[in-house]
């Protein structure tokens, strides 16, 4: 049996000296505005695979309420909701994730992100996608002061 799930998140950035996406630390005028560590790629990511066995999302399971939270490594919430999810028959089949943002630019850094994708979900990179693309300009995204990541997770029974 398959399922899927999508996962949406949006943060707002500040100006700081770098950000993690997708379990990389990326040096730019930028930083991330949130309670965890600001992984917004991981963060989508985990919501569509807790979306895709209907088990909420990370608000339900990481509340940003909760001072534990506070400055979290987004890398290690994603092993314990791969755990979950395994726990429940289920594992990652395939990931397809899109950033929208000005910048930083993801190209130089895709294959490196899609390696650190894989690790933490412990799944051969083929079967691991990242695009990035920006809003010409437009939107908060364009303006420089948000970025976004939309997650696919296609999920099978082990």
């Amino acid at each position: 049996m398959i399922r899927i799930g999508q996962g949406f998140d949006v943060h707002k950035l500040e100006p700081g000296e770098g950000l993690t996406l997708g379990g990389l630390w990326i040096p730019c005028a930028h930083r991330v505005v949130a309670h965890s560590d600001g992984d917004i790629v991981l963060h989508a990511l985990m919501d569509a695979m807790l979306g895709s066995l209907a088990l909420g999302d990370i608000g339900l399971l990481f509340p940003d309420t909760d001072p534990k939270f506070k400055g979290a490594d987004s890398a290690e919430l994603t092993r314990q909701v791969r755990h979950l999810c395994l726990g429940k028959g289920y594992a990652p089949s395939n990931v397809d994730v899109t950033i929208l943002c000005e910048t930083p630019k993801i190209g130089p850094v895709r294959e490196a992100m899609r390696q650190c994708l894989a690790d933490v979900l412990e799944m051969p990179v083929d079967r691991v996608s990242v695009k990035a693309s920006t809003t010409e300009r437009l939107g908060f995204v364009g303006r420089g002061e948000g970025i976004a990541v939309m997650a696919v997770c296609l999920m099978h029974s082990h």
